[in-house]
């Protein structure tokens, strides 16, 4: 049977977590955020905890990367720290809810960008979101060589626009055009209701949103050139360079806009360089729209691993384990979830009702991933383990501490997506005992 090609260098995997880092969430959720919290103190120190928060997390998962150097990455991890059923429902969640919903939206984020560009309705905003994920997997399909070049090019452009915002925000930007002030004398909270601590939990929704995806390096550890160095070094340094980013772009945004203006903007990104740069709106839409168009693509490059990797042992629908004979990816796993993806983008249309159960499920795997770590310390000191976690025990924990209480925090001020997340979860109880079921008939 055909193998996946191992052919993915740390340069290449490195592009790949930033670029799934870099969606569309450091230009939607600013103005979520800048919702919750009125003060630029407690903005920057909220995205200064998503930066410790993804970096401390890759230093954590690094070490299973390199324990474990298979293709599926979580769901490997998982597996090896508690056994099937958990890693079973990593992938169906992935599945069912993660992956597909982001998809569908960043596709729905690049074809309204477009829009603004070039005008094209309602139906073709559809159209066009529809038209992109049949790009993307057209081009993860026909090789990996192509996928891994979108991966480095629509993430070369995604930084360079983000370059040009840090740097108009900071050259051009005047603390007293924006009322920027790094004190505690404006409002902490924007929602009087709300206590500082459920304000800033609630933030770091859209935090976590935008820093997550360092760890789709990980996914494609089977195809990687000495994955137990290049995985590692790859989550590591995409975690560091989109965290350094990811907060220089909101200091430069509150150096532009006052905070309430931030609160109201739909496109925050555009309205920022628009202050100062006449032809920023437009400039900056065409950065978005590729920024969303390549994110689509890294999602169906990577995450498809995952259920590659499920089929093989016996879980998942058997044609999932198909490698395409001449272009060597898991073509299938690609197409369906390129399929679902767009069943998701016609039922739903927008990414905003399911947001909060999206990052509450991923966050509750990655608390297990962590844990695991840990786990597998003290229970399996016979492991090899050619990485370990710098500055253990206290790296992980802080990884841990900082995902319970978003857990928390989350099931208390949003029970509803928390507990739809959980449903969503156990539904794919009977599936698993179906497949099962199925390999021990075998």
């Amino acid at each position: 049977m055909p193998k996946l090609e191992g052919n993915l260098s740390v340069y290449g995997l490195t592009m790949v977590a930033i670029g799934a880092c870099i969606g569309s969430g450091i230009f939607l959720s600013p103005s979520l955020i800048a919702g919750y919290l009125s003060s630029p103190l407690w903005i920057l120190l909220a995205w200064g905890l998503g930066s410790v928060h993804s970096l401390t997390g890759a230093l954590t998962f690094s070490e299973l990367g390199a324990m474990f150097p298979k293709a599926g990455g979580q769901y490997a991890y998982l597996k090896e720290g508690y056994g099937e059923l958990p890693a079973f429902l990593f992938a169906w969640v992935t599945f069912l809810v993660i992956n597909g919903s982001a998809i569908a939206a960043l596709s729905l984020t690049f074809a309204r960008y477009f829009d603004f560009i070039v005008p094209a309705g309602e139906r073709g905003i559809m159209v066009s979101a529809v038209l992109a994920i049949l790009v993307s997997t057209a081009i993860n399909v026909l090789r990996t060589a192509y996928s891994d070049l979108s991966a480095k090019v629509f993430t070369g452009l995604k930084l360079a626009g983000l370059a040009m915002i840090i740097g108009t925000g900071l050259v051009l930007g005047s603390a007293e055009h924006s009322q920027f002030s790094l004190t505690l004398s404006s409002a902490s909270s924007a929602e009087p209701s709300l206590g500082l601590v459920s304000a800033f939990g609630l933030a770091f929704v859209g935090v976590w949103f935008s820093v997550g995806g360092w760890q789709h390096a990980s996914y494609l550890a089977g195809e990687a050139r000495n994955p137990r160095r290049t995985v590692p070094r790859a989550m590591i340094l995409g975690a560091f360079v989109v965290g350094a980013v990811y907060w220089l772009s909101n200091l430069a945004y509150l150096l532009l806009l006052p905070v309430d203006k931030i609160a109201a903007s739909s496109c925050v990104a555009a309205d920022a360089v628009q202050t100062v740069l006449p032809w920023g709106g437009i400039f900056i839409s065409i950065m978005i729209a590729l920024s969303a168009f390549g994110t689509v693509g890294i999602c169906l490059y990577s995450v498809p691993r995952i259920f590659h990797a499920l089929a093989a042992d016996g879980l998942f629908f058997r044609s999932f384990t198909s490698v395409h004979p001449r272009f060597k990816t898991p073509a299938n796993a690609i197409i369906f979830q390129a399929a679902w993806a767009i069943f998701l983008l016609l039922f739903w249309g927008t990414f905003a009702n399911i947001i909060t159960y999206l990052v509450f499920m991923d966050a509750f795997f990655m608390f297990l991933v962590a844990v695991a770590v840990i786990k597998l310390r003290l229970k399996r000191k016979d492991l090899a383990r050619p990485y370990k976690t710098l500055g253990y025990p206290v790296t992980p924990l802080i990884f841990i501490l900082i995902t319970f209480f978003f857990l928390v925090n989350t099931l208390i001020e949003k029970p509803a997506q928390a507990y739809a997340a959980i449903l969503c979860m156990f539904l794919g109880l009977p599936f698993y005992f179906y497949f099962r079921k199925k390999r021990s008939a075998k």
